[in-house]
């Protein structure tokens, strides 16, 4: 019953003091719920800043090694002092302008440095606490003194890995996503992932979820009130259509963000992109051109390739590993045929699909076959429609598979090759005849993503990576566009269960449990929570704050 309570006094306090619940309900109502409840409850607690008893930390916040200029961070309720101990000053300098001055030891008062000092008061920093930054030479000798010398001040220590940032979510100053955002910065290699981790670090996908816990927790407020005012006069007649009206949209909202294709997660984590084919179609070779370097062994021997050869690269701003596996064939080697399931296991894992066959295979089949019977034999022979048809993701559209995994008609089957690109490689072994000859019967098809190139004379490649490129961005979107993209696994999680929770609230309504219904809403305030940290357990910080540099 005490939680029960906590939980509406809570909802009721919060929105008589936004008053984002006056327009559906009065406020002699809301006031009349909370002056009922607040005698059995104890106020809720506000997140308390997090000094960790009064410490003060410090650490380099910029890249290590030699440079030219080096950060050293301090925050914390004695950060005032590293100025007064390091610095002279007739009088103390004013917030966020920038100081030279001779920086000194804390307790010899030798000279270490000649350099920049900025003050930043609470609770205008970065932190939300005290805070002062020396900017100094970046060398390792100046960078040992500073840090030396600071860890000599009283309830000074060096600051643990992701420590300013933990503090600045524990003040207020940033939400778990915004946290997670600045994380994906540091640790962005591409463009394209610059910019949607800048877009969540500036709030954009913490002010959406923020929206949906606020309109779910005035959808609670409303049921609330009907649950202890239904007989009052000071109701809305239709309060409870609205909710559920509410309740659809959120639902619609949430089912859409949900719809994305994990575009937000296949950017942040990087695009897999697998090579695949027959023995000694130029598959490692394809690899070498991509990478620019003898990644994996090229030779003329069938079955050289054994393993999976991985690589990370940036292909026009977007991270792509990039796979090269054994050749796909039926074999009697153990070690090969290991390496044939290997391939197989990881084109279902694949996000794209590159099939190389040789050129002069693929004239010779275009004298009898059409192009579509060309690749569904081709397919099939190498195992890549059968072995994937059992999974999820396959070369083809789900839909294109029956229910007795038989594949419906070849033109459907082509037209749904949405994550494969068809490589047609050693095409200076063909003449330019028969070039124009594929060209234009490609031309004609049109759905489906076929390239020719030679590995040996780089010829097409740069055609190759347009199309691979454009491929990418169909899968990843464009980071900048629309609503933010979803980024995280748990983001997910916890999205689905609201789902569930407002589904479950509907089922409620239907057979009259307005009780259930509420208790159904308010888990969906706390699954948002959770997300943004409006409700969080140290385990889960933990994980979150521990990959970032110590001096962050």
């Amino acid at each position: 019953m005490a939680n029960y309570c906590m939980s509406r006094y809570r909802i009721f306090r919060n929105l008589l003091h936004t008053g984002s619940v006056l327009d559906s309900i009065s406020a002699r109502c809301t006031t009349r719920l909370c002056l009922e409840l607040r005698p059995r409850l104890e106020l809720p607690c506000q997140r308390a800043v997090h000094t960790q008893g009064g410490d003060t930390i410090f650490a380099l916040s910029s890249g290590q090694g030699k440079c030219g200029v080096a950060v050293i961070r301090v925050s914390g309720p004695q950060a005032k002092e590293s100025i007064h101990q390091m610095c002279s000053f007739r009088r103390f300098p004013a917030p966020k302008s920038t100081q030279l001055r001779r920086i000194r030891d804390t307790d010899t008062k030798e000279p270490i440095d000649r350099g920049l000092v900025i003050w930043f008061p609470s609770p205008k920093s970065f932190t939300g606490e005290d805070c002062v930054e020396f900017q100094v030479h970046g060398g390792p000798a100046v960078i040992a003194a500073m840090v030396t010398s600071l860890g000599k001040l009283p309830s000074y220590r060096h600051a643990e890995p992701g420590e300013f940032t933990k503090r600045a979510f524990m003040n207020g100053k940033l939400d778990l996503t915004e946290v997670e955002g600045l994380g994906d910065l540091i640790h962005a290699e591409t463009e394209v992932q610059r910019k949607q981790a800048l877009r969540q670090m500036e709030g954009d996908l913490g002010k959406l979820y923020t929206d949906w816990r606020n309109r779910a927790m005035k959808a609670v407020a409303n049921v609330e009130a009907f649950i202890d005012f239904s007989e009052s006069d000071t109701l809305e007649e239709d309060l409870l259509c609205e909710v559920t009206a509410e309740v659809d949209r959120l639902w619609t909202e949430i089912t859409t963000h949900l719809s994305d294709h994990r575009r937000g997660e296949r950017l942040r984590e990087g695009v897999h992109v697998v090579i695949v084919g027959r023995p000694n179609v130029g598959k490692s070779s394809l690899l070498n051109s991509l990478c620019q370097r003898p990644a994996a062994i090229v030779s003329p021997i069938p079955g050289t390739t054994r393993d999976i050869v991985e690589t990370a690269l940036n292909v026009g701003g977007y991270p792509v590993l990039l796979s090269d596996t054994a050749g796909l064939r039926e074999t009697e080697d153990f070690i090969e045929k290991e390496g044939v399931f290997r391939a197989l296991q990881r084109a279902k894992q694949a996000d794209i699909k590159v099939l190389v066959i040789e050129a002069t295979e693929f004239v010779h089949l275009l004298q009898t076959d059409s192009i579509d019977d060309i690749m569904i034999n081709h397919l099939k022979d190498i195992g890549l429609v059968s072995r994937l048809q059992q999974n999820t993701v396959s070369p083809v559209n789900v839909q294109t598979v029956t229910k007795d995994g038989d594949l419906q008609d070849d033109a459907n089957f082509i037209s749904n090759v949405g994550e494969l690109i068809v490589v047609l490689n050693k095409c200076d072994l063909i003449s330019d005849v028969d070039l124009a000859f594929i060209e234009d019967i490609v031309q004609k098809k049109g759905c489906l993503s076929v390239c020719h190139l030679s590995c040996t004379s780089g010829h097409g490649m740069e055609e190759f990576l347009k199309v691979l490129q454009r491929r990418l961005a169909h899968v990843c979107g464009n980071p900048l566009a629309g609503s933010p993209s979803l980024t995280q696994a748990r983001y997910r999680f916890h999205l689905e269960k609201c789902q569930g929770h407002l589904e479950n609230y509907k089922k409620y309504m239907e057979l009259g449990d307005v009780v259930l219904a509420a208790q159904s809403l308010r888990k969906v305030l706390f699954d948002i929570g959770k997300i943004t940290g409006r409700i969080t357990t140290e385990d889960i910080l933990d994980i979150i704050f521990k990959d970032f540099c110590v001096g962050k």
